[in-house]
């Protein structure tokens, strides 16, 4: 792949370890509902497809809250409970701060495309990664579909004064994966995130990282 015209990065699990206080605030609800909790590690997989999805994955099946209604309540509460919690644990995974670092230092664009509520993703920018200046930051927000549809990484992308196809996209699930495609950027998965290198393989990843600065190196080859 030639050199990118612009990067856009996967929040949760890509850029940052967020995992542990989204499992805190879900297990929270829960507890507040009289249901069994789950290890931090279980929410590797109940995380991606956005906040109103993981409210629904943690319950059990047999109480699992109604789309409308139902879920919106659980969704307000969850909510209140990251709020509390959002910055307990979460940190940038080691190799970020060099790799924005680096980004920054070529004169290439970049961007944050997640599937978490747009507040709290531009409140993690700004607290996390506030020493970058970023070009695009869109997270889940009414009126633009989801990842994986291609939406918002094209917005992104227009936002930036790129070509869709000159793109990177980074992260570290099959949703990030299948976005990059549906979009026609180039899906590079990480095996730092919450996934596994299979499920990224499976997906579309063009490449897998094994450390942030690979991208930098594999660029200059």
């Amino acid at each position: 792949m030639d050199r990118p015209q612009a990067v856009i990065f996967d929040l949760d699990g890509t850029l940052l370890d967020t995992l542990a206080d989204l499992a805190t605030s879900g297990n929270e609800v829960l507890t507040q509902h009289g249901m069994p909790t789950h290890p931090v590690e279980s929410y590797r997989t109940f995380i991606g497809d956005g906040m109103a999805s993981l409210v629904q994955r943690i319950f059990p099946e047999e109480h699992r809250p109604a789309d409308g209604p139902e879920t919106d309540a659980i969704l307000a509460e969850y909510r209140a409970a990251y709020d509390r919690h959002w910055q307990d644990t979460t940190c940038l995974f080691p190799g970020i701060a060099d790799l924005l670092d680096s980004l920054k230092a070529a004169q290439i664009p970049i961007g944050v495309l997640s599937n978490k509520a747009h507040d709290f993703t531009v409140k993690c920018v700004e607290a996390f990664l506030a020493d970058w200046q970023w070009d695009a930051i869109y997270g889940a927000r009414d009126g633009v579909a989801k990842k994986p549809d291609p939406a918002g990484a094209v917005l992104a992308a227009r936002e930036m004064g790129t070509d869709p196809a000159e793109c990177y996209f980074i992260g570290d699930s099959d949703v990030d994966m299948l976005t990059a495609v549906n979009a026609t950027m180039h899906p590079i998965g990480v095996t730092w995130g919450f996934r596994s290198v299979e499920e990224l393989r499976e997906h579309g990843a063009e490449t897998i990282l094994e450390n942030p600065i690979d991208l930098i190196e594999w660029m200059s080859r």
